[in-house]
């Protein structure tokens, strides 16, 4: 698979894990398209530094837990690029304020399910329709799609449950997905980040640096947004052609089960 002529789609890639994973897909020569909330203009100091590298890139606005944002996304990317290689459904939200499971809010459920889960998975419904088409009429086409959930999947957070359940959600729709586009050939794959410095971790850096000191994982550091990208880069570029549905855990080891 030659990546150089490749193209893909980051959703929530202007910063953070997504932003980690664009920088290394452009370094392996992937054209991208990258998709924000933000206004352009507060976006474009990233997206020169992306074209540095050499590729091609545009960048989407839209909110991907509106049909109707999800549908002019996927049209403006395919009006560019033709045919799109890569989906990476990044994009993800934790709740306004975190509450007990006993205090949580039907609003805050109903505003991190739109974002985390349900967008993805109907963003993912029209890029693979249009890779099924690409690979019907090209029996060379190589197309992948790329689902980021989170230790939160599998490791009980009370205090953030909406976030947990829809990073469960993604989990099972990644494999529902590589069930489904198997008779395709087209891979779908998880990543599972853990405790990863974003400017959504931010706000508990003090918390998780407690944590990681006191030994939660194996490898006693903060993970990196580029630690995620690299993972990505290895599936995009087909290094892993016999393991649709696997789920790649980037967590320093925090999920290993120790005595």
């Amino acid at each position: 698979m030659d990546p150089v002529k490749q193209s893909a789609f980051i959703t929530g890639g202007s910063r953070g894990i997504g932003l980690g994973i664009a920088r290394e897909m452009a370094s392996a020569g992937f054209d991208l398209a990258i998709n924000g909330t933000r206004e352009k203009k507060l976006v474009e100091p990233v997206l020169r530094e992306l074209a540095s590298a050499g590729s091609e890139i545009m960048y989407v606005r839209g909110d991907i837990s509106r049909k109707s944002d999800r549908q002019s996304i996927y049209e403006r990317v395919i009006s560019r690029f033709g045919q799109l290689h890569v989906l990476v459904n990044n994009a993800g939200i934790s709740p306004l304020e975190r509450r007990d499971l006993l205090d949580a809010t039907e609003e805050s459920y109903d505003r991190v399910m739109a974002t985390n889960l349900k967008g993805p998975y109907f963003l993912t419904q029209l890029f693979a329709r249009h890779m099924v088409e690409m690979k019907e009429k090209d029996p060379q086409f190589q197309g992948c799609i790329i689902n980021i959930s989170s230790v939160s999947s599998t490791v009980a957070s009370t205090n953030r449950g909406e976030y947990c359940i829809s990073k469960a959600g993604i989990s099972m729709a990644t494999r529902l997905w590589a069930a489904r586009l198997g008779e395709f050939d087209i891979p779908v794959y998880e990543i599972s980040p853990g405790i990863i410095k974003t400017d959504m971790t931010a706000a508990v850096t003090e918390r998780y640096d407690r944590l990681i000191a006191s030994g939660i994982c194996i490898q006693q550091r903060w993970g990196l947004p580029e630690d995620v990208g690299r993972v990505a880069v290895a599936m995009a570029t087909g290094a892993m052609p016999y393991s649709t549905g696997q789920v790649v855990m980037v967590d320093g080891g925090l999920t290993i089960r120790r005595l």
